[in-house]
């Protein structure tokens, strides 16, 4: 198998949502790099059962339902 196709397989730090942190092989980045994540299995209202809530990032969910809230109405 050839070296050259594939991409370089390092270790990456990984922070969770409450900040908690491990270490894993990723191809993500450089050797050392870290990736702070969003949205984890601690957080996500699919993996902890809760209700979901939008969080409205640049007017995004509002621009939304502007645009298609007539749809949602009976």
């Amino acid at each position: 198998m050839k070296s050259a196709g594939h991409p370089d397989y390092h270790f990456i730090t990984v922070t969770m949502t409450d900040g908690s942190t491990f270490r894993t092989r990723s191809t993500y980045g450089k050797d050392g790099a870290e990736l702070h994540l969003d949205i984890d299995s601690k957080s996500h209202p699919a993996w902890t059962g809760g209700t979901q809530t939008l969080m409205d990032r640049g007017g995004r969910v509002s621009r939304f339902k502007d645009k298609y809230g007539s749809f949602l109405k009976k």
